[in-house]
């Protein structure tokens, strides 16, 4: 695996990761990578410092997967403050505005809530998109 920072050409910047370097260009040629701040596809490398290692060991592997879950939860809470910055909070009335929305029943935004399995695969059926997120605590 390898982390590269990418750029969109809103100019947000964020961190992904790739197979390999193949990987990434194949993804960002057929438009697989979004930018987490705007949505666009649009993205290329950008310049980031090389990563040295402090010791000579290569990192063990409680290590290394602890590293991950860090970063895991780093990107999760970063998820979790830009919907809650950015969309509206509706509570267990999620499918229902979803539905109005979706029918023009009420003004387009970004809204985020609660819904039950069943509600999820309803809305799913009616060809209303809508994406789980992670609950996480909130960055400190």
């Amino acid at each position: 695996m390898i982390k590269y920072s990418v750029r969109c050409e809103n100019t947000h910047e964020f961190e992904a990761w790739f197979k390999d370097s193949a990987s990434f260009d194949v993804q960002a040629k057929s438009g697989d990578i979004v930018c987490p701040h705007c949505g666009n596809t649009s993205v290329v490398k950008a310049p980031m410092s090389p990563r040295i290692n402090k010791s000579s060991a290569a990192a063990t592997p409680e290590a290394r997967a602890r590293e991950v879950a860090e970063r895991i939860l780093e990107v999760a809470q970063q998820m979790r403050k830009e919907v809650e910055e950015n969309c509206d909070y509706v509570g267990d009335q999620f499918a229902d505005e979803a539905r109005r929305i979706h029918y023009g029943e009420a003004d387009e935004r970004g809204i985020y809530g609660e819904a039950t399995e069943e509600e999820s695969q309803e809305l799913d059926e009616e060809g209303i998109e809508v994406f789980r997120i992670p609950t996480v605590r909130r960055n400190s």
